[in-house]
């Protein structure tokens, strides 16, 4: 029985955006995994096979809504523990996501102790599963995406502030865009090898990218003027807790080693700050915006086709994310007491 064939990442159309967000992930799982709000029919579960493949094992591991939590971190044998003087553990969705891309889908539908044992996991690693003074500890490093329609209810915001990066996916493609859309899932649907046979350089490139940004993480430092520029704009923001600010220095550094740079630059701090505050400050202040720059180094030298000045259509360069507006809550004023009389 021969393997599905994915639909190629290279040849996504649009999305520019949730691409470069699922790549920096990709590079830096302890970022703490992309949480995706969008409505159905917008090529998520495409996105996310796509990212499997940027990994290692390639592995994707679906959480289904049903899955109870011995299900998803495992089981442990407590006859066998007292009868061999050892734990006999039952691998989980945990374990089988090790290396590879776990994604859930309508994440804000599962209940919220389970959401958070996920993205406790995802941040760590590490999976413990302890019973009746028995445990077990496993690694569990994976990419955790989660994808949400905020029309079916909203996740709380402590669960919300754990998801390292968010991308909102919304407005209606142009008609060049949509027209491209179909046309690749057409070619695709008719003759699957072939289409992938097509895209196979790019996909090849797209992996070497990721694969080179990975080996170069560890050397570009966590310097101390990155990380006063992020703590200076998660104060403006005002925004609470100090995991904003760590995720925000993760992904500048993911993005610096995304572009090949040494270390991080006041262009990757800017590229990645809408994927850090958005989920964090829905209704609150925004960081002062980015100062305008016309350096292109944050930009990747191809584009998502491989093909260095030649684009295709509905293709967009990864590393440029254009400012977006950020809704000021609404001011209310005191009430009013009824005088005495």
């Amino acid at each position: 029985m021969h393997e599905p064939v994915n639909f190629p990442l290279a040849a996504v159309v649009g999305a520019d955006a949730l691409k470069l967000a699922l790549c920096l992930a990709a590079v830096d799982p302890a970022i703490g995994g992309v949480l995706i709000e969008g409505p159905r029919g917008m090529a998520k579960s495409t996105l996310a096979r796509g990212v499997a493949e940027l990994l290692e094992a390639g592995q994707l591991v679906t959480l289904p809504l049903g899955a109870t939590e011995e299900r998803i971190v495992g089981t442990l044998d407590l006859d066998a523990a007292l009868g061999e003087g050892r734990a006999r553990f039952a691998p989980g969705l945990l374990a089988r996501a090790h290396g590879g891309v776990l994604y859930v889908d309508e994440v804000n539908l599962l209940a919220d102790h389970l959401v958070d044992l996920l993205l406790d996991v995802a941040a760590s690693g590490v999976n413990h599963v302890e019973r009746d003074g028995i445990s077990h500890r496993h690694a569990a490093r994976f990419v955790l995406i989660g994808t949400m329609n905020p029309e079916e209810g909203e996740l709380r915001p402590q669960l919300l502030d754990r998801f390292g990066l968010a991308v909102s996916l919304g407005g209606t493609p142009l008609p060049a865009e949509r027209t491209e859309i179909v046309r690749r899932r057409l070619d695709f649907d008719r003759d699957p090898e072939t289409f992938r046979a097509r895209w196979q350089a790019a996909q090849d490139a797209l992996q070497a990218r990721c694969r080179q940004a990975r080996k170069s993480l560890e050397a570009i430092p966590l310097d101390d003027a990155a990380l006063e520029a992020i703590a200076a704009r998660c104060y403006a923001a005002g925004i609470d807790g100090l995991r904003g600010d760590l995720v925000w220095l993760r992904a500048a550094r993911a993005h610096a080693a995304w572009r090949g740079a040494a270390a991080i630059a006041p262009e990757d701090i800017d590229t990645v700050q809408d994927f850090v505050l958005r989920h964090r400050h829905p209704h609150g202040p925004a960081a002062a915006p980015p100062p305008q720059s016309n350096d292109s180094a944050a930009a990747p030298q191809n584009d998502a086709g491989g093909q260095s000045g030649e684009r295709d259509p509905g293709e967009g360069q990864w590393g440029e994310l254009p400012a977006q507006p950020v809704a000021i809550g609404e001011r209310r004023a005191p009430p009013r007491w009824p005088k005495k009389p």
